[in-house]
């Protein structure tokens, strides 16, 4: 019989004496996570260490940590505003300080991107492992605990937001694999969401619910989308084809490509004169007649816009979009609590083995799947087509394989489909510019023999079938002109390329001036704003954001530093609005001062050289 609890640990007592004080929890990706459980049953091990707790998560959220002092003015208010009221998972901290004792493990198959990177108790406890092969794992690892946060409709529950791992688990305690206790945490703001994840109340265990468990969900804020960005992103959406399937990811790439579909939809002349300003060769223009469906392991609110401008709407079996998992702002999560039902029920949460695998209902998924584009990003990529997405050459852990190579895996199984791996070709500006395309990397995501579609800012490298010179050639092609020559004699030194190569007039000049310069009138007539799908920044921080992006990449170079601190002083006493809202109005330390200076002068050369910002779709 289910038992209803508002005392996390009242819950945590009866839980850790039902199963005997061995625990082996399963903590949903992301959103999902039940933290006041998870708390408790963490202060309960804590406390007696007789009580063996293992957790097995991944994408434990935690709000951004300001690396300096501008940021931090900045950042402050916007963090507190988005993910303010969010409460820190216990295990956190403990990892981060090294502080687990010996009764409590926390493994982690994700992590939040660069989160961990310093955190030595969560690199020595990453499991490496495709989003799909993760409830097996939690399964051999004796899972007898799934803490999950859950909406409620009267007599009925709704996995909401991660449906992923939890319906596959599900499915195996219906076949008498695994006999675990699932406990839900109901959270009022979390959207009650139609489909396999809506259940009978009665197949939770226990419930956590009431005033003192209520929480506002993580809204991470959106950030703006770069000139970098917005030309991947229409390079991306001209790959696209009418009557096809969809998948992205979260980030400003995928805000970019789901712009630029917009503006292909709505004004393909537009469209098509961007794409000759970016160099495009042949691409899709038109609109969308017959719309697109996603198969996408994560349901981000750009696909939401996507529908809201007609072109999510190709439906099978009357969805437009199936997915595992979802994240976002917390206007996405409004959004969908706000919607009709008919609407909403288009928007089919299922099990991660379902969207992220063609096994099982393979010729449904075949039919249904047609002309994928599946579209996802890389940190670094080797001249030879090898994608680096999740770590460093060091064995340290950015973030994590997740659902990448399914999603290239499915594109070679799927008859018309095509992988993209959507790569900035530079890291860092100025000086401390360093190319995201090398000759060799020491780690690697995604093997080489499974290259298809790269885009950089410099156009798209069709790489499938290719030799390895040829990739060569068209990896050189779109890497950024300042690190050519250097790439060019690497290949030919291995021999992977004449000695009398040279890079085409056409590819010479891919600089990031050139990118801004084609994007210009993108930008005049509205049609690329640095936020186009809303914002949870206010007036001022829109209008600080490129200011502080122009300082943030003057950081290291000392001239160019002093040109800004230059303009600072010349400027008077302007921009006070702006210096308000990060505390420099009234400086009072010599760094207070010189900040002031460096933003009143970013500010101004920001302005001087700005066109209208429309917010756009």
């Amino acid at each position: 019989m289910r038992k209803s609890f508002s005392d996390p640990q009242r819950l945590a007592d009866v839980l850790v004496e039902q199963l005997g004080g061995d625990i082996v929890l399963g903590l949903p990706l992301g959103l999902g996570k039940a933290n006041h459980l998870a708390n408790a049953l963490i202060a309960r091990a804590m406390a007696d260490r007789d009580v063996r707790l293992q957790i097995f998560s991944a994408l434990t959220l935690e709000p951004p940590q300001p690396k300096t002092d501008l940021e931090r003015r900045f950042l402050g208010p916007v963090i507190e505003r988005t993910m303010g009221g969010y409460p820190a998972l216990a295990y956190v901290d403990l990892q981060r300080r090294d502080a687990l004792p010996a009764n409590i493990t926390v493994d982690e198959f994700f992590f939040q991107a660069g989160t961990r990177l310093g955190v030595r108790s969560a690199q020595r406890s990453y499991i490496s492992a495709n989003y799909t092969h993760a409830a097996a794992y939690l399964l051999d690892r004796g899972v007898n605990l799934v803490a999950q946060l859950v909406a409620r409709r009267g007599g009925r529950l709704s996995l909401s937001c991660n449906t992923d791992i939890t319906l596959d688990l599900l499915a195996a305690r219906q076949r008498g694999e695994t006999d675990f206790l699932l406990v839900g945490q109901v959270n009022d703001e979390l959207p009650f969401m139609p489909g396999e994840g809506d259940m009978p109340i009665e197949t939770c265990s226990h419930l956590l619910e009431g005033p003192g468990v209520q929480f506002p969900l993580f809204g991470p804020p959106k950030e703006p989308v770069t000139d970098a960005h917005y030309a991947i992103g229409f390079h991306a959406a001209g790959l696209v084809r009418d009557g096809g399937t969809l998948q992205m990811g979260i980030g400003s790439t995928s805000d970019a490509v789901a712009q630029a579909l917009i503006v292909r939809q709505r004004q393909p002349e537009a469209f098509g004169a961007a794409m000759a300003r970016l160099g495009a060769g042949s691409f899709e223009a038109g609109p969308f007649d017959q719309g697109l469906y996603a198969a996408t392991e994560m349901f981000v609110d750009c696909l939401w816009d996507l529908r809201r401008a007609g072109i999510l709407k190709r439906e099978v079996e009357g969805a437009v979009l199936e997915a595992g998992f979802f994240l976002g702002p917390r206007s996405f999560y409004r959004a969908l609590c706000e919607a009709e039902p008919e609407e909403l029920a288009k928007f089919q949460m299922r099990a991660i083995s379902y969207v992220n695998e063609l096994y099982g209902n393979e010729e449904i998924k075949r039919q249904a799947r047609v002309g994928a584009r599946f579209i996802n990003t890389a940190m670094m990529a080797t001249l030879l087509g090898a994608i680096v997405s999740d770590g460093l050459e060091d064995g340290r852990v950015v973030s994590g394989v997740g659902g990448q190579y399914n999603f290239v895996a499915q594109a070679f199984a799927l008859k018309g489909a095509r992988s993209i791996i959507t790569l900035d070709a530079v890291h860092g500006r100025g000086k401390t510019a360093t190319s995201n395309i090398l000759w060799s990397y020491g780690h690697g995501t995604i093997p080489r023999h499974l290259r298809d579609i790269m885009i950089t800012e410099y156009g798209v490298a069709d790489l499938r079938g290719r030799t390895d010179r040829d990739v060569i050639v068209a990896l050189l092609g779109v890497a950024d002109s300042r690190f050519q020559a250097e790439l060019l004699d690497a290949a030919k030194r291995s021999n992977k390329l004449e000695a009398g190569y040279v890079i085409p007039a056409q590819h010479a000049g891919n600089t990031p001036e050139r990118i801004a310069e084609a994007l210009e009138p993108l930008k005049r007539a509205g049609l690329a704003p640095p936020l186009p799908f809303g914002s949870d920044f206010d007036e001022e921080e829109l209008a600080l954001l490129p200011a502080l992006g122009l300082l943030k990449g003057a950081i290291g170079d000392l001239p160019a530093m002093a040109r800004l601190a230059i303009a600072g002083m010349a400027g008077g006493r302007r921009h006070e609005r702006k210096l308000a809202r990060l505390a420099l109005d009234r400086p009072r330390s010599l760094r207070d001062r010189l900040s002031t200076f460096l933003v009143r002068g970013a500010i101004s050369k920001t302005e001087a050289r700005a066109p209208s910002h429309s917010m756009g779709n």
